[in-house]
Formats: C-alpha cells, structure tokens, sequence
C-alpha cells in the first residue's frame, strides 16, 4: 500500500478509511475537552491538543488583527507570532482555563508592535545632526526584540519539512484555506490536516526551545 513520508508522520494515501475514522474520533474526543486540559495536554506533545486549541482560538486571533485593520501580510505575521508566542510560554502558563485571554493580550501586543513599526518613519529637518547618538527610544527596543522573535520564528519555519510550512502558510491566510483546498494543492487525506497541523505546532516548539 503506498505511502508518503510527512516528517517522520506516515500517512497512507490509499485505504486510509481507518486512520481517517480514528483522527475523527480524536478529533471529537479534543473537541470535548476544556481549555485547561488542552493546554495540559499540548504541554504534553499531544497534536491533537493542538489542534484543538487552534480549532478554539484560531478565530479569536484573526478577528483582533481585523480591529487593527492591519493589512493581510502584518495579519499573518501576527497569527503565526501569536501561535508561537503560546509555543514558547506554554509551559509558563499558570492559569491554564485562561488560555483564551492570554492570547487575546498577546494577539492585541504584536498588533501594537505591527502597527509601531510601519509608522516609524524618522522624518528629519536640515538642522538636525546625525552625527551624534539620540535618546534611546524604548519602542524602538521593543520593535527589535520583535523582529527578532519573528526573525527566529521563519528560521524554525525553514526547518519544517516543505509540505509543513506550506500546510502552515495555508492555513494561517486570511481567510484560511479550507481543508479541501489543502487537500487539492498538497495531496493530504482531509481527514489528517488537522493531526498534521499539531504535529506542526509540536515540532515548532521543540525546535524553538532548541534554538
């Protein structure tokens, strides 16, 4: 029966009737849980938790970068940093049933930075001298520091296996790819995206711990 290799994940491309049925009833069994045990379980490596914590919250995100009306590029960069944000902090997390609103604060924050960053535009007159240091400006430390998240986010990304990053791309345009668009482009079981997805946030996190 053929195969394809998705990151050391074997997926079958045919007879897979079986392997569908038990990611839909793991699918189910996720989507039964509350905040507090999806983050326990996404600690704990579970894709599945993952997914479900994408499927909860995912809409959430997108809808504050629509109250910034950042444009689609900045919206995407927000998600995806947002995602990664909670990849990094997870362990940190001390009320876990609260998992929504720390992602509400921290979408709103890289909306803020997104925002700062495309208005800082130095505009100077012909008395000012550039040869001489300026005042630090804390905004300007804060926008660095963010690019350099982001900056050591696309790396992880690169890691990922092609077929990764692309699923990723996909799904974290606005508005996402649905799942047989997915299915379409990258030859995917529509019933193993969503695993897949979890799979993705997983290894991001080890590779962002790692980096």
């Amino acid at each position: 029966m053929p195969e394809q290799d998705l990151g050391g994940a074997r997926l079958e491309v045919s007879g897979k009737a079986g392997s569908d049925v038990a990611d839909r009833d793991g699918a189910r069994d996720v989507a039964d849980l509350d905040a507090t045990r999806l983050v326990h379980r996404a600690r704990d490596g579970d894709p599945q938790a993952w997914q479900g914590l994408v499927d909860k919250y995912g809409r959430l995100i997108w809808s504050i970068t629509r109250d910034f009306k950042l444009v689609e590029s900045d919206a995407a960069d927000v998600f995806q940093t947002t995602w990664m944000r909670l990849v990094e902090h997870i362990n940190r997390i001390e009320h876990a049933d609260r998992v929504g609103s720390w992602l509400a604060s921290t979408a709103r924050n890289e909306c803020l930075r997104s925002l700062s960053a495309r208005k800082r535009l130095v505009l100077a007159d012909e008395e000012d001298s550039f040869d001489r240091p300026g005042p630090l400006d804390p905004e300007i430390d804060e926008a660095l520091l963010a690019a350099e998240r982001a900056a050591v986010v696309r790396k992880a990304m690169t890691q990922l296996p092609r077929r990764w990053q692309r699923l990723m791309e996909m799904l974290m345009a606005d508005p996402p790819a649905s799942y047989v668009e997915i299915s379409d482009e990258l030859g995917l079981p529509v019933g193993s995206i969503g695993p897949t997805r979890g799979r993705c946030l997983a290894r991001l996190r080890v590779l962002l711990e790692a980096s």
